[in-house]
């Protein structure tokens, strides 16, 4: 973690002291997660993620270096959590039998009917 000046109001305050924090995670290096959670992790955190696969969260929300640096050990919290869920995969689903009979029908029906808009025929 480290401490810099934020930026935005609060007078004499926001010249003088750090309360900004910015959290750096290596989530390449990290041995602690396993390899699919690191992929997940770095395609969750999208620009918040450098090239060598360090993760950058910055708070600078709160007044305190306190506040700051528990809201952005939070925030990295949540997104380990949200990285460890493992997406469904996708079944593709076919038409039930019914479902094609009842299209079918359906088509002819139509079909049908406007066959019969066409012009009378003189036999």
């Amino acid at each position: 973690m480290t401490f810099v000046r934020a930026s935005g109001p609060g007078g004499q305050n926001v010249n003088k002291v750090s309360t900004a924090v910015q959290l750096r995670f290596d989530v390449g290096q990290s041995r602690s997660l396993p390899a699919d959670v690191r992929q997940r992790l770095l395609a969750l955190a999208g620009n918040r993620a450098t090239q060598d696969g360090v993760l950058i969260i910055t708070s600078r929300v709160h007044r305190t270096q306190e506040a700051n640096r528990a809201e952005a050990r939070a925030r990295l919290n949540e997104l380990i959590a949200s990285a460890q869920v493992v997406p469904k995969t996708r079944r593709p689903s076919r038409p039930t039998l019914g479902s094609k009979v009842r299209r079918l029908t359906a088509k002819s029906q139509r079909s049908s009917s406007k066959k019969l808009r066409g012009r009378a025929n003189d036999d």
